[in-house]
């Protein structure tokens, strides 16, 4: 496995395979949105569906045991981006058709399960196949070409899409943009089949029983931790409003003036929000990440939650002064995305130090890491009834209200003493942003 590993060099594959992982969570997490809503979907459907569209990256741990059963690593990774891919295409295919809204939900929810069955598979690839060492030294490409992926698909392909729907229908503008992407992914795909290290033998079969009780073990030693509950509700607490507010505010910004919104064309949210927005997220998780390693966990737990959510203002400043002006919006945007990389190192932090230690802590770590996201999914499928309802100038007050729950609880959270290390933007971006 390791002669393997080193016939290709690691800088060879590991940047493709990170950026071939954000790509397709960043397609249906944020692109999904803009494209529903040049659609004329209404808000509150917009919402439901994105969200629901997250779920496979909450429950990849039901079926991530299977991985370890059957064939080798190199083959999920292949097979999930090429089947992403085809997805991604299938989807351009559908546009013209009279059910194109159920047809792309039904593209969308493939490229959902491929890409959360490919982040189990090319993180096992990575761990199996590199040494400590080697894991360390190539930790920053994992996130850094994690963030290519989000420039390149909030950025580029949003910006692309923008300048196509100048020139050509809007249904065919982004089935273009979804042709490239699904190519870019199958050749991804073909590069990989040549490139990748196999990430372990290859296997056929296994003893399901041995299996199944080795995965309750999993679930019931990890019921058994110390304030686990009080834990698993804080984390669930922790992003209530950034879950609300990830889904909204894309739609705020390119929504008509007349409705409240700024009316920015497809073009320009791809500058503030893809380019700008997406720059400010990674220098707050770097500086976060210093932060917590200089002040320590515990005390700095409050901090960060404060500044994931007091950004949040920036949208109702916004949403009050709907200003004309492209630098005001971009400074309010980049401060708003530099509290959010800021304050999500808090929540990584908190399931990496507390709940995952032990036996099993790549699986706890896994658990966590879903329920953390379906603290974005619930309140993020049901924000599009509440903005309707309230209107986005009092939705975004309500967004600020979401976080007085976290910031009560935040004093009662058992956090131990050891100081944080360096939290690199690899750790912070696999919390899944992925969902």
């Amino acid at each position: 496995m390791r002669a393997e590993a080193k016939k290709h060099h690691p800088a060879s594959w590991v940047p493709t395979l990170y950026f071939a992982e954000g790509i397709p969570f960043y397609t249906v997490s944020l692109m999904a949105l803009i494209f529903y809503q040049r659609l004329g979907v209404r808000n509150d459907v917009i919402a439901l569906t994105t969200r629901l569209l997250g779920i496979p990256w909450s429950l990849k741990p039901l079926w991530s045991p299977l991985l370890e059963m059957y064939k080798t690593k190199k083959y999920f990774v292949v097979l999930t981006e090429f089947l992403g891919g085809l997805s991604l295409g299938l989807l351009a295919l559908c546009l013209p058709l009279p059910g194109v809204f159920r047809y792309s939900i039904a593209m969308f929810a493939l490229v959902a399960f491929a890409s959360s069955t490919h982040d189990i598979a090319a993180d096992g690839l990575y761990i199996a196949s590199l040494n400590s060492k080697q894991q360390a030294a190539y930790a920053g490409w994992q996130g850094g070409f994690y963030n290519v992926a989000r420039f390149f698909a909030q950025g580029g392909l949003i910006i692309l899409v923008g300048f196509f729907e100048t020139h050509m229908p809007v249904l065919r503008a982004w089935g273009i943009v979804f042709t490239m992407t699904g190519a870019i992914l199958i050749a991804v795909s073909l590069y990989h089949m040549r490139m990748l290290p196999s990430g372990g033998e290859e296997r056929s079969s296994a003893n399901l029983r041995e299996s199944a009780q080795t995965f309750k073990d999993v679930v019931t030693s990890f019921f058994r931790k110390p304030h686990i509950y009080l834990l698993l509700v804080f984390i669930f607490l922790y992003r209530l409003g950034e879950g609300q507010v990830t889904t909204i505010g894309p739609l705020f910004l390119k929504a008509s003036r007349t409705t409240g919104g700024l009316g920015l064309t497809t073009a320009q949210f791809g500058t503030i929000y893809g380019t700008f927005g997406t720059a400010a997220f990674i220098l707050g998780t770097v500086l976060g990440g210093y932060f917590v390693s200089w002040l320590g966990l515990k005390r700095a737990l409050l901090p960060l939650l404060l500044a994931l959510n007091l950004p949040m203002a920036a949208y109702l400043y916004l949403s009050i002064a709907l200003p004309a002006s492209s630098v005001l919006v971009t400074a309010a945007m980049s401060v708003e995305m530099f509290g959010y990389g800021f304050g999500f190192v808090g929540v990584i932090l908190l399931m990496m130090q507390e709940i995952a230690p032990g036996k099993y802590q790549t699986a706890h770590y896994a658990f966590a890491n879903s329920l953390m996201n379906l603290g974005l999914i619930v309140p993020g499928a049901v924000s599009g009834s509440i903005q309707m309802a309230l209107g986005y100038r009092r939705f975004f007050v309500w967004v600020l209200l979401s976080s007085i729950p976290a910031l009560l609880l935040a004093r009662f959270i058992p956090v131990g003493n050891r100081a944080a290390e360096t939290v690199s933007v690899a750790a912070v971006e696999h919390g899944e942003l992925a969902p």
